[in-house]
């Protein structure tokens, strides 16, 4: 029989997971009861993913609001620190700022506008427009930004985040003041120690910042890069990547995955005999239309991942065969014109005018972003995904 379907995309469901379990027994346990339970056949080419939460849970790599407090401590010891380019987030900054105010004895929070990195954003658009702001020349204090803006609450959490930084800074007895700009050399005017919060732009941040002056300047991935007095840390993101957990504790990024990845491969081979593909996902890469957020908070998408799911796609858009190459072509001489043109297609197609449209992304990041929209983060319980037929085309 004709095969009618293509790429099929599983959550799968595992016991909970906390610190100390073995996660590539868990995670190969939980691959081959669904295979059996659901009736599908483990093949070759198959893609397992597990989100980095359950990994860094099984880990246990946690740290404290002291933890992080002694290492910025540390390095900034008496000096005002500058706070710059934070996201705006409950989850993912809160506990940060609480462990970085708590090490510090001032803290001057820059924050860009009219959005965070990944587009939350503080004021609108249109509203820069009409009160006739320029976000790349103005440097706003926040007497100044309330004067054009007033009080605005964030679409999805309703939460003020000038008013809920700040307080969260005060909450430890530590003097905070907030301005507005995108200008990293900006927060020199205020102190010349900086603590550079964003993710994807932090080394021209930090580029920037020594080349005006700046006399310490540190980005995220260098606070908890090593374990203080026995926390959790991330020896290449720091605290990039991490998560709340409590209201005084935060689930870092996972450490080393790259060897839970090549084990569970190694363990699914020698149990099915199949070479299944493996990598470790957190936030995908795509934008919400909607609140306008960027969902990428995460470092990458993919800190481990199997040989297999290295590159990107070599594809060619079947729409643009059927209306250049071959528009002389119906039904079955059409179907046989594509298929001949897919298998004896080149190896490398960038440029092609054949593949244009088909955006070829890193596979790690497209693959991390169908695991992240299909487990969500919510209540699914589905920290596993298994992808069948992902790298078959029409021809399969």
């Amino acid at each position: 029989m004709e095969r009618v379907v293509g790429t099929v995309v599983r959550g799968l469901r595992t016991p909970i997971i906390n610190k100390g379990d073995q996660i590539e027994d868990i995670v190969v346990d939980s691959v081959l009861k669904a295979s059996e339970v659901e009736g599908f056949n483990i093949q070759d080419k198959d893609i397992v993913t597990i989100t980095e939460s359950v990994v860094a849970r099984a880990q246990g790599n946690y740290a404290t609001v002291d933890h992080i407090a002694k290492d910025v401590q540390s390095k900034f010891g008496e000096d005002t620190v500058g706070v710059i380019f934070p996201i705006l987030s409950r989850n993912r900054f809160s506990v940060l700022l609480r462990g970085i105010a708590k090490g510090a004895k001032k803290v001057v929070i820059m924050l860009s506008y009219p959005s965070d990195e990944v587009g939350n954003h503080l004021v609108d658009l249109d509203l820069l427009d009409e009160k006739g702001v320029n976000p790349w020349t103005d440097v706003l204090t926040e007497a100044q930004f309330r004067e054009h803006f007033g009080y605005n609450k964030h679409t999805f959490t309703g939460v003020d985040y000038i008013d809920f930084y700040k307080g969260i800074v005060e909450e430890v007895g530590v003097e905070c003041e907030v301005i507005f700009s995108n200008h990293p050399k900006s927060i020199l005017e205020y102190t010349k120690q900086v603590l550079a919060c964003d993710i994807h732009t932090r080394a021209r941040t930090k580029r920037i910042l020594e080349a005006n002056g700046a006399e310490k300047v540190y980005t995220l991935d260098d606070i908890l890069s090593s374990s203080i007095d026995g926390s959790g840390f991330n020896e290449e993101y720091g605290l990039l990547g991490s998560n709340k957990s409590t209201e005084e504790t935060v689930k870092l990024f996972p450490n080393n995955c790259q060897p839970i990845v090549d084990a569970i491969q190694e363990k699914l081979k020698g149990k099915t005999g199949k070479n299944v593909e493996v990598m470790v996902y957190g936030d995908g890469a795509f934008k919400d239309p909607v609140g306008k957020i960027w969902e990428l908070a995460d470092p990458v998408v993919s800190p481990a991942y199997t040989k297999g799911l290295e590159g990107t796609p070599n594809e060619v858009k079947l729409k643009y065969l059927a209306d250049n190459n071959f528009a002389d072509l119906k039904g079955e001489e059409l179907q046989k014109a594509i298929s001949n043109y897919i298998e004896n297609k080149d190896e490398d197609l960038v440029g092609a005018m054949e593949a244009q449209g088909t955006t070829p992304r890193k596979l790690t990041d497209l693959i991390g972003s169908l695991s992240d929209l299909t487990s969500g983060s919510g209540d699914k319980g589905t920290p596993v995904i298994y992808i069948q037929g992902y790298f078959d085309n029409y021809t399969k």
